[in-house]
């Protein structure tokens, strides 16, 4: 995302949400909109479509869209286990 540890963690702990030309950005990775972020209500009829796809990308895909339904907080903290982990992943790959 581009974004330092610090404001992620800053994020986490406040009620302020990240500035404007981050919401974009951190929406994409989470797979969210930008409403959804700020916590306005989305007509269901508005977001994309769930992925029904067979195997270990579709599992992944579907507990995503579980997490989709969490609290702000608990997505970004989910979010950063996952990059920690994926970065641990390449880093002991290479």
């Amino acid at each position: 995302m581009g974004e330092t540890q610090g404001n992620i963690s800053f994020w986490e702990r406040t009620d302020k949400p990240p500035r404007s030309d981050v919401l974009p950005k951190l929406a994409r990775v989470l797979r969210v909109s930008v409403e959804e972020l700020l916590g306005e209500k989305v007509d269901e009829a508005e977001t994309l479509p769930e992925a029904d796809l067979p195997g270990p990308h579709g599992q992944v895909q579907r507990a995503f869209d579980e997490v989709r339904k969490l609290p702000r907080r608990q997505q970004l903290k989910i979010a950063e286990f996952v990059t920690a982990f994926v970065n641990e992943y390449r880093r002991k790959a290479s």
